[in-house]
């Protein structure tokens, strides 16, 4: 069991920059794979960044260049920085873990058991 809490959040301009923080509590996240969704309201959630056991990420499309995820160990902690924001990144953003590595290489809800309860960010324009 894990447990997941994010922070970071907040109102942006567009063309700004965000790193948003996930703490990890119950269990070491060094043998987890860790991701990044967002849901803005009226849409379904999104897949943003994942980062594998061993190292490896994967990111949107809608991210790529924009977006970094990264993870510190000793801290028990995953981070999403993110730059040149736009409006359209506007949405509650939520960390994800799971144990194993399910549909690896992929960002999908599915592959995740243990969710935070979210940070919004907006950005406008």
């Amino acid at each position: 069991q894990v447990y997941l809490v994010e922070s970071g959040g907040g109102s942006v301009q567009a063309g700004g920059s965000l790193r948003l923080s996930c703490t990890a509590s119950g269990s070491t996240i060094s043998t987890y794979s860790m991701g990044w969704f967002r849901q803005a309201p009226g849409k379904e959630r999104e897949g943003v960044a994942r980062f594998d056991r061993d190292g490896s990420t994967t990111y949107a499309d809608s991210v790529k260049g924009r977006f970094t995820i990264s993870k510190d160990n000793a801290k028990n902690t995953l981070y999403l920085q993110m730059n040149s924001l736009k409006p359209e990144d506007t949405a509650m953003y939520y960390c994800a873990a799971d144990p194993w590595a399910r549909f690896r290489g992929q960002v999908v809800a599915a592959a995740f058991r243990y969710w935070g309860q979210g940070t919004q960010v907006t950005v406008s324009s």
